[in-house]
């Protein structure tokens, strides 16, 4: 038969549990501070130019809408009929 635990080993044992507590805790804040400090952003160049931001938007304004945005990035061809199409000057 097993007999009562000695007041000691009881104390070292909570002393271990309570360390190993503290050792998870620690672990967690550390990983949470790495991990927002990796993704928090940073402006590389400062603010965008007002004039710049609003020519890209006129010349996009300019584009004619043909409903196909592979084919206005130049990236497919696009299937409008040849015969539509304005011949050259």
């Amino acid at each position: 038969m097993k007999g009562r635990p000695e007041p000691s080993q009881s104390f070292q044992r909570i002393k271990v549990g309570l360390i190993g507590l503290i050792a998870v805790v620690v672990l967690i804040a550390t990983a949470s501070t790495i991990i927002a400090s990796a993704t928090h952003e940073r402006a590389i160049g400062g603010s965008a130019q007002a004039n710049l931001v609003a020519e890209i938007a006129a010349s996009n304004d300019m584009l004619p809408e043909t409903g196909e945005p592979l084919a206005e990035m130049g990236v497919a061809p696009s299937s409008a009929n040849v015969q539509d199409a304005a011949p050259p000057r």
